[in-house]
């Protein structure tokens, strides 16, 4: 059983990039094979519209027909039996790294029929772990989860199944003193690091070990 995880952050220890981690732990801790890749170590596009994917007896149908630094990440993506994605939410969507490649992700699969039917050919788990500086109650008001339904009905689409865990008010500097960042409170900031992130560390542990025992029934 394959586990990938997809970090969109372009910081590889951070709070995205530590969940996605505690996430692949406990599914290893399950017996899972794991593997975490760090999109900003790679060079690609998102779609370019070349419409390989959905020529009719076309050598690339289904399957996206650009070749780049992602092709061999989409080909581990469709080997995959579980798909975690983490991205940090900027301007109340996911980074434009984590973007692009959902683009490339999802297009080839998506058939342009009526229902917008999924061609990708079988069932796996999938997730997204989002981490954000608003607090919950900010994110509601600000409604982040109407800006990602769209990302996430179309996942559940594609591959039968979706979840997420947001993740807020993280801890984003070393050193608050040395930026301009009168928007936060230090103190609640590292507070919330303190008393709520280890606890959203184990909600990502949760989730990896969910999929882990999913994936092997």
């Amino acid at each position: 059983m394959k586990i990938l995880a997809i970090n969109g952050s372009p910081r590889k220890n951070k709070n995205t990039a530590t969940l996605l981690n505690k996430a692949l732990e406990g599914a290893a801790s399950h017996g899972a094979d794991t593997e975490l890749i760090h999109l900003y170590d790679y060079n690609y596009k998102g779609c370019v519209s070349c419409f390989a994917c959905k020529m009719k007896n076309g050598k690339s149908y289904g399957k996206c027909g650009f070749n780049d630094d992602l092709t061999p990440i989409l080909e581990k993506a469709a080997k995959a039996d579980a798909i975690i994605l983490g991205s940090p939410i900027y301007f109340q969507g996911v980074t434009g790294a984590m973007r692009s490649f959902l683009e490339r992700l999802m297009f080839p699969y998506s058939k342009y029929d009526k229902n917008y039917s999924s061609i990708f050919g079988k069932k796996i788990l999938t997730g997204f772990i989002y981490t954000m500086n608003v607090t919950n109650d900010q994110m509601k008001e600000f409604r982040y989860k109407e800006n990602l339904k769209f990302v996430e009905e179309d996942m559940e689409r594609i591959f039968g199944t979706f979840e997420s865990l947001a993740v807020n008010d993280t801890y984003q500097f070393n050193d608050y003193s040395k930026y301009v960042v009168t928007a936060f409170d230090e103190k609640k900031k590292a507070k919330v690091k303190e008393e709520q992130f280890p606890k959203d560390c184990q909600n990502a542990f949760n989730m990896g070990v969910q999929f882990a025992h999913q994936a092997s029934i």
